[in-house]
């Protein structure tokens, strides 16, 4: 029993890691977005795909997430707050783009 325990606990450490290492990604990506609408000609195709493909990534990432029975409530809001901010800043990104198309 007590080696169940460690295990569980080593899970959860991981898994908040992991949640916290996605929200550090989805900081610097939401600060390159809005640093970005200082610049008119900043959604170059080169720069406009590396954002969506960082986008995508990290989509799936938190998309892919299932949720262990041994995850907390606030683990379980926290997975919801991020799909959430990604979609957000999806929206974000698609608003700069196609202002910078027109």
């Amino acid at each position: 029993m007590r080696m169940q325990k460690t295990m569980v606990d080593s899970f959860q450490l991981g898994h908040k890691d992991f949640m916290k290492n996605l929200e550090e990604s989805l900081d610097i990506l939401d600060h390159d977005i809005v640093e970005s609408k200082e610049v008119d000609t900043i959604c170059t195709g080169t720069w406009c795909k590396a954002i969506e493909n960082s986008i995508d990534e990290l989509s799936n990432m938190l998309y892919s997430i299932s949720e262990p029975r041994w995850v907390s409530k606030e683990d379980s809001k926290e997975i919801r707050r991020l799909r959430t901010r990604i979609h957000d800043l999806y929206t974000k990104y698609r608003s700069l783009r196609d202002a910078s198309i027109h």
